[in-house]
């Protein structure tokens, strides 16, 4: 109940603060944290639930931005409809990505799901059709809620927190179901699971599709909010890395650990864009590499892992110190 009325509060904020501040900065860093917080979600349905660690999410990514950019530019269709239809076709991909990569495990199937997104991009920076490595630019011709372009920033604000919330829905929704259950089983207990009849990939792919479909509605969020998409920008390793870090820091396998980590990710990035500004290209990498070694010592269960077991610390000892007193 307490988790529920401090995720209450939290929306509520965030959907007021385009009515508490005009600043573009302050705005634009918290689209940036929905966002990256909805990617995060999105990514731990397979990362953090199936236990398959991703590093080729772009893919899907990049799909859901190119998918609605170009129905909109050679069709004219609607980007709302363009961004149902970009997750569709992501989470068809999904079934040729899982064919292909859950035969193997652990680090190989990591690295196969490098190869796949790389090949995804080749094949989108030579094809003319889609721009190729020059982009595709959205024209600012029609605005408003029907066009989903808008030439402020409060808009933007709405629809990164609808759609966070909207992959956190779903998100619940599994980790309640049977489909969680086995999720789980298959994370912890493989063996187990396939010796009392769970069909161990079929639930991988479940939960690689619905995490392909979400991801590709976050790309196609990010096309319509900059109005210009290339493969470097959609499709690149970097943000793969990022979504699997966003959930990674902040506690795999958790419905808010993900939130948690976005806030800190993007808060880091932002503060190193200042500081270093142009001269800081690179840094991001250096970021999340340090990221990386830190959790992975420190921190393996995520920050908000760690805040759960010192504050399970912090209610025993407080119970030991009731019990001494009262004897």
């Amino acid at each position: 109940m307490n988790a529920l009325k401090v995720t209450a509060g939290v929306v509520v904020a965030a959907a007021l603060l385009p009515f508490a501040t005009s600043n573009p900065t302050h705005l634009n860093l918290a689209i940036l944290v929905l966002m990256a917080a909805q990617l995060g979600v999105a990514w731990n349905l397979l990362g953090g639930y199936a236990g398959q660690v991703s590093l080729g999410h772009a893919a899907f990514y990049g799909l859901g931005a190119y998918t609605s950019t170009m129905l909109l530019l050679n069709f004219g269709i609607n980007p709302w409809l363009g961004t149902l239809l970009g997750g569709v076709i992501a989470a068809g991909l999904s079934f040729l990505f899982g064919w292909s990569c859950f035969r193997l495990k652990g680090h190989y199937f990591a690295m196969a799901t490098i190869a796949v997104a790389e090949l995804v991009q080749i094949v989108f920076t030579n094809w003319d059709y889609a721009g190729s490595a020059v982009g595709l630019t959205i024209p600012m011709t029609q605005q408003g809620w029907g066009a989903m372009v808008f030439a402020d920033k409060p808009p933007y604000c709405w629809l990164a927190l609808g759609l966070l919330v909207l992959t956190l829905a779903a998100t619940l929704a599994v980790e309640r179901s049977h489909v969680g259950f086995y999720l789980r089983a298959i994370k912890d207990e493989p063996d187990a699971a396939r010796s009392i009849g769970i069909d161990i990939a079929r639930y991988k792919q479940i939960a690689l599709s619905l995490s392909a479909f979400f991801t590709a509605l976050g790309g196609s969020l990010y096309a319509q909010k900059e109005l210009y998409i290339d493969p470097a920008s959609v499709l690149g390793t970097g943000l793969s890395i990022k979504m699997a870090l966003v959930s990674i820091l902040g506690g795999v396998g958790t419905l808010f650990g993900p939130v948690v980590g976005a806030v800190v990710l993007t808060v880091i990035e932002e503060l190193t864009r200042v500081v270093f500004g142009g001269s800081g290209r690179g840094t991001d990498t250096i970021i999340y590499a340090g990221l990386i070694v830190v959790i992975a010592v420190f921190y393996p269960n995520g920050l908000l892992g760690w805040w759960r077991e010192r504050r399970a610390r912090g209610n025993a000892e407080r119970a030991s110190l009731a019990q001494e007193a009262a004897g």
